[in-house]
């Protein structure tokens, strides 16, 4: 990004895009560690972290994670149901003391995750396509496989996380590249804060659903709920491939993991299938989502739709969504979105400072808000907002270069520089990274 540019206000709809994307791109991955136990097979393996240092970085990452996903779901009971089925699985693993717990977040892609440490989230765009406790115990538990197997700590092992720690640079520097920046800019809260959420192999993915299975059957779920759960995502990624882009990344699937759980289910676990599935308990836990599944179905075609820089267009889905839910706090972060990537910087603010007030608390409106008074021009209450986020998400260097900025538009050279300074030493090595250091040369302070 061209600093005359932005100190001139003349920044370009890319400019923002990137701006607005760049919160929680940066990951500190812990150095490789020695050989563990395999958990489930007792042999040693080759591991990247001990058990508390993947307890450790999922404590440090998934927050950011879960708020560049718009913040877990302000239905508490549905937060809670779900978690109540996470603990349900727990008790039945292999690693029953790992302090897992599970929410819903607002993000309308269709994905679940987990941290090393048993952090984990589905978005409610999954849970709208799901229509039984099964299936969701089915989800869970493959996530709850993913932890129980230790497969990020075994990605570290074999120099996965170094990779994918790479991979969280070269999106920053893509995304602040005028050439093809604005489509990365659209998955952006998709990309998050965490590098260890890249992709796991097939072989991770196959010993997964194996688990998934194994817990979702002792804790008496039926296993056509797995068999569901494949035989929707498979359809889905046919029909709507979009809205699976981080999920298939991230979970190779395939019609083999497909007939693989079928199978499994009919031979290992067929006495598991008589019982009935929970369909019932499940839609009415659900029942306040489902309320505004139209809302969730526009926000969907309009983020498409902002990825095919479509913004018109995108704009007409945010607002017919916000007809639906007025009050949805991801609706209005994604219709700012769309208007400050149209320029229409007082009318995106208006959408920020309501989101505020529907989830006070909640990182990613406050970020926004961050880059929307930047581009009024009004740098204090940019350097207020940044504030009010980094109080909410503390470690994230993002803010620290874009404080500099706020400083900078004030004319306090000293504070910028010290920001500046900081964010270098935090370790990035990014296009901002860059800009921030031609700035301390431009003012003499390095050579």
């Amino acid at each position: 990004m061209s600093h005359d540019r932005f100190f001139r206000r003349e920044m370009s709809r890319r400019d923002f895009l990137w701006l607005s994307g760049i919160a929680g791109a940066a990951v500190t991955l812990p150095a490789l560690t020695g050989c563990a136990t395999d958990p489930i097979t007792g042999r040693k393996v080759l591991v990247g972290m001990s058990e508390q240092e993947e307890i450790g970085i999922d404590r440090k990452h998934s927050a950011q994670q879960f708020s560049a996903d718009y913040g877990a779901v302000q239905d508490a009971e549905l937060n809670r149901y779900v978690n109540e089925v996470e603990q349900s699985l727990a008790k039945g693993t292999h690693r029953p003391d790992v302090p897992y717990s599970a929410r819903v977040v607002n993000a309308n892609y269709i994905n679940a995750y987990t941290f090393p440490g048993g952090s984990m989230a589905c978005t409610r765009g999954i849970l709208l396509d799901m229509d039984s406790e099964d299936e969701l115990a089915a989800l869970l538990g493959h996530e709850t496989g993913h932890v129980n197997a230790r497969h990020s700590a075994k990605q570290a092992g074999r120099g996965m996380i170094a990779q994918a720690g790479a991979l969280a640079v070269n999106v920053a520097v893509a995304m602040s590249d005028y050439r093809g920046a604005a489509p990365l800019a659209n998955i952006a809260s998709q990309v998050g804060a965490s590098a260890l959420l890249a992709g796991y192999s097939r072989a991770d993915e196959r010993q997964a659903d194996a688990l998934g299975l194994d817990y979702m059957t002792r804790a008496g779920y039926n296993p056509d709920g797995m068999v569901n759960l494949m035989d929707m995502l498979r359809s889905q990624h046919k029909e709507q491939p979009s809205l699976l882009q981080t999920m298939f990344s991230s979970h190779p699937m395939s019609d083999e993991r497909y007939a693989t759980a079928e199978r499994e289910a009919q031979d290992a676990y067929g006495s598991f299938r008589g019982k009935k599935l929970s369909r019932e308990r499940y839609m009415d836990r659900t029942a306040g989502l489902r309320r505004i599944a139209p809302a969730i179905k526009s926000q969907q075609d309009g983020e498409t739709l902002m990825a095919k820089k479509s913004l018109d267009e995108a704009e007409k889905r945010f607002a017919r969504a916000l007809e639906v839910a007025p009050d949805d706090y991801c609706g209005h972060v994604l219709m700012g979105k769309c208007l400050l990537a149209q320029k229409e910087y007082a009318n995106a603010d208006r959408h920020f400072s309501r989101a505020t007030e529907i989830y006070p608390g909640e990182g990613q409106a406050m970020y926004q808000r961050g880059v929307s008074k930047l581009a009024l021009g009004r740098a204090p209450e940019a350097l207020a907002a940044f504030n009010a986020y980094d109080k909410a998400l503390p470690g994230n260097p993002t803010t620290l270069f874009l404080k500099g900025v706020a400083y900078e538009t004030m004319q306090d050279k000293r504070a910028a520089s010290q920001h500046y300074a900081a964010y270098i030493r935090s370790g990035n090595k990014d296009a901002q990274a860059q800009f921030a250091f031609q700035r301390l040369q431009a003012w003499g302070m390095v050579k």
